[in-house]
């Protein structure tokens, strides 16, 4: 599993209305279209809105046809300011695990 994490920086004032928005439409088009989907967390003094997304084989490839394939109205995207998104590996072995 090859996952993504993601943190978006949301316009002032607009951080509850975004996390409603996209666990209405994105969280659910992205589990329909077989990711994994962790989180999300919000800072809601910096008005950020952090999650994971998880895929099972090709997730550029896979992230690209659900990109390609998605109607989303209203699309939450509109109330970002920016995004930053770095990949990250299962470790070897886990550690503390519960």
């Amino acid at each position: 599993m090859r996952w993504q994490l993601r943190d978006f920086r949301i316009k002032e004032g607009a951080l509850e209305q975004f996390a409603a928005e996209w666990r209405e439409s994105v969280a659910r088009a992205r589990v329909a279209a077989g990711f994994s989907v962790v989180g999300p967390w919000l800072v809601p003094d910096e008005s950020r809105f952090i999650w994971v997304l998880g895929y099972d084989g090709d997730f550029e490839a896979a992230d690209e046809a659900y990109y390609a394939a998605r109607s989303i109205e209203p699309d939450p995207a509109r109330l970002v300011e920016g995004v930053s998104a770095l990949f990250m590996e299962d470790p070897p072995a886990r550690v503390g695990a519960r």
